[in-house]
């Protein structure tokens, strides 16, 4: 079924506020449940966090979820339970698999700048699977201005996998004057990480605003300011 594009402003998110965290919520997430907002195709979470200098995520545990991040801006340490540690930063594309079931920690690796970054979670396609961690830089493919594929579990070209088949991200940092297509697919999801486009069909999209389309797509994005999009295409729905 074709629908209309379902625009979603960045005002109108759910938000959490401590004193170290702001983080804004395109789903339902915790304390904030919206039976008519819980995902749109195979995307669970779409998280858009700032973390405080030294302040961060204690250990934790997850289960059977792929957790993709995308740091915007700073630097996000990341320590686990499978003995994966490292610092991530804007242009590293980053995958856990919690599978069967892991503990870790995401902290701010700086003293002095907070770190931004985007969290999303999709659902493997085989629950229970052994947990699994993977990063690849793509900082310099991201130059290019164009659709490069972060993260796939059908595109054998993307930088890291997923445990879904039916799910592919994409990223791309454009110039004013840039433009991409929207992949055409059952199910889509653009987010606006930073900047100012127009989609057309649409309009103007700011940062923090969303697209998502059912059965539909093949829309020109045009960035009319630097900006930075993520994109997900996706072949079936949760349960689907």
């Amino acid at each position: 079924m074709t629908g209309l594009p379902d625009v979603r402003r960045a005002a109108d998110r759910a938000a959490t506020s401590t004193p170290w965290l702001s983080s804004r919520h395109s789903f339902s997430f915790n304390d904030y449940y919206d039976p008519d907002n819980t995902h749109h195709g195979l995307l669970l979470v779409n998280n858009d966090d700032v973390v405080q200098p030294g302040a961060g995520f204690d250990t934790h545990p997850h289960r059977d979820a792929e957790i993709i991040t995308w740091v915007l801006s700073g630097s996000l340490s990341h320590r686990d339970s499978m003995g994966n540690s490292g610092v991530i930063v804007p242009g590293l594309a980053q995958r856990m698999s919690a599978g069967s079931g892991v503990l870790h920690s995401e902290k701010n690796e700086s003293d002095s700048a907070p770190v931004h970054f985007i969290q999303m979670w999709i659902m493997p396609d085989t629950p229970g699977a052994d947990p699994g961690y993977q990063h690849h830089d793509i900082g310099d493919a991201l130059t290019a201005g164009a659709l490069v594929t972060v993260a796939s579990g059908r595109n054998p070209d993307a930088a890291i996998t997923v445990g879904n088949a039916g799910a592919t991200l994409f990223a791309a940092r454009l110039e004013p004057g840039n433009s991409i297509e929207v992949p055409d697919a059952p199910y889509s999801h653009l987010f606006v990480a930073v900047g100012h486009l127009d989609l057309e069909g649409v309009g103007s999209l700011h940062t923090g605003d969303a697209v998502r389309y059912t059965g539909d797509g093949g829309h020109r994005l045009t960035a009319s300011a630097p900006a930075e999009i993520l994109i997900w295409e996706m072949h079936r729905r949760l349960g689907g």
